[in-house]
């Protein structure tokens, strides 16, 4: 079992162009399941960083927070936890996308600014149709949520995201706290390598592997995946200390 106190919150970041209600159904029932507080963050489409930088922060002022998220927000949240060691107890980084800030190759990079671009000369209705017809129904479904929410700033959230730098080795490598990483193996926007790179580089860390069917039919396999990667981390270390 992770050992955390009871007051750790869970802060759980979506990804580009995502919302709190995804982040909520892929990390709310692991960290009801293990009796933790909870907060699933909006990010706000004018300030996509920022305002999930911010709800760490926040959370970390009530006590010692779990930082979860995925894709964009696995990089946030790891960014994060790196720079305030003392505030956090683990991370879960789910569908992490790139590593570096040479973007010019990363699959999720191209997409954000290609729909970016897409949204500005065609309007959010065809976009959407367009992404429907190509997309399962369970993402469809999601991002014609959150796209609709997020509109008519949706074309700048996505340029923030694709612009983003992703963290280096070199940060990877300096992250003091243990990290759950969660790859799919048949999703060309996160490759599975981009994960196997991140749970080698990262001094404490296991490498988690799903599908996106396994994701479509339950978002909470990120949360549950990711929880019982963390206990084992956990376990490990009490292991080798006894």
């Amino acid at each position: 079992m992770l050992r955390t106190p009871p007051q750790v919150t869970v802060v759980a970041l979506p990804g580009t162009g995502s919302d709190a209600d995804f982040a909520a159904r892929a990390f709310g029932p692991a960290a009801a399941a293990h009796g933790l507080e909870f907060l699933a963050v909006e990010p706000d489409p004018k300030a996509v960083i920022a305002s999930c930088t911010a709800a760490l922060h926040t959370a970390a002022a009530r006590g010692p927070v779990l930082a979860a998220g995925i894709s964009l927000g696995a990089a946030i949240a790891l960014r994060w936890a790196t720079g305030h060691r003392d505030a956090v107890v683990g991370v879960i980084t789910a569908l992490p996308a790139w590593t570096g800030p040479e973007t010019t190759s990363c699959p999720a990079a191209l997409s954000a600014s290609a729909t970016a671009g897409q949204l500005r000369a065609d309007g959010l209705d065809a976009v959407i149709a367009r992404m429907r017809a190509s997309s399962p129904a369970w993402l469809a479904e999601a991002l014609t949520q959150s796209w609709r929410g997020q509109w008519p700033d949706l074309p700048q959230a996505l340029d923030e995201a694709a612009a983003y730098s992703w963290p280096t080795v070199e940060e990877l490598a300096a992250c003091p706290v243990p990290v759950a990483v969660i790859g799919a193996g048949d999703d060309p926007v996160h490759p599975i390598a981009v994960a196997e790179e991140w749970a080698a580089t990262l001094p404490t860390a296991g490498l988690r592997r799903i599908t996106l069917a396994e994701l479509g039919a339950n978002p909470a396999v990120l949360g549950h995946t990711g929880f019982t990667e963390l206990d084992r981390l956990s376990a490990e270390k009490i292991s080798a200390v006894t």
